[in-house]
């Protein structure tokens, strides 16, 4: 007798992932998911879908979403919240996105302490218009705008932003998270869940953070690009919580 051991969770729609393969995009997806069905949330949560890769994930998340201009997915999320306190909000945003052209609407958004969540996803590079350098991208990586690699004297050095908001007075949780291998796979999960619980909690303004992977702008392959995630990534940008107002 078959017994069914795991399926797709109820948080996903049927439609197939867009993703390229090694991507770390399907993996977040589905946390996010799993964690808006196991919470009891799905039925009155509202995805905001950003510009950048991750433009189509209306259509994977199955609960209702709006798709918001360019980097002001906070300020839409700011918005929706608003007017529908009792919802649940969270914004799914690459680097690109929200730390270059929406970085004012996320920090602002932050410092106000709205109670949303947002799903950062730092792949270092702009993914979806053709590998530019992003304020994330590591000293010395190449990009198709910066051939040479980033240089400081020039470009300055990568925006760490979970650093950077800690500082920041609304925040009430703060985690950067990896996806590179099983273990980093359920911390990811954890951190998306507590963030989620915070929002529940009416504690405020939430960011998880995910060092991701773009396998075809970095000219890898997908074990590889995991790999160098880990080793390349990771030390610029180290993993942990930075901010939990609600820890003991």
């Amino acid at each position: 007798m078959w017994e069914t051991k795991y399926e797709k969770s109820a948080g996903l729609t049927d439609s197939k992932l867009s993703y390229c393969p090694g991507c770390t995009h399907g993996i977040v997806h589905k946390l996010v998911a799993e964690v808006l069905v196991e919470l009891g949330i799905l039925d009155r949560s509202i995805a905001i879908a950003s510009v950048g890769c991750s433009v189509f994930s209306y259509q994977f998340f199955n609960c209702d979403a709006q798709q918001s201009p360019h980097g002001r997915a906070c300020a839409l999320a700011t918005g929706v919240k608003r007017v529908l306190p009792e919802n649940i909000v969270f914004t799914y945003q690459g680097d690109g996105d929200l730390a270059s052209i929406g970085i004012a609407e996320t920090i602002h958004a932050a410092n106000r302490g709205e109670n949303i969540t947002v799903i950062f996803m730092n792949n270092a590079i702009y993914g979806m218009t053709g590998g530019q350098m992003a304020p994330t991208s590591l000293i010395g990586q190449r990009t198709t705008t910066s051939q040479d690699g980033r240089d400081v004297a020039h470009h300055g050095n990568p925006i760490k932003i979970s650093e950077m908001f800690s500082t920041i007075e609304g925040v009430a949780y703060l985690e950067r998270v990896a996806a590179y291998d099983p273990k980093h796979v359920i911390n990811a999960k954890r951190a998306i869940k507590k963030a989620f619980q915070y929002q529940m909690e009416n504690k405020g303004f939430t960011m998880v953070e995910i060092v991701a992977t773009c396998p075809v702008n970095w000219g890898l392959k997908p074990v590889d690009a995991m790999k160098w995630s880990k080793e390349a990534m990771e030390p610029v940008f180290p993993l942990g919580v930075f901010k939990d107002k609600g820890a003991k």
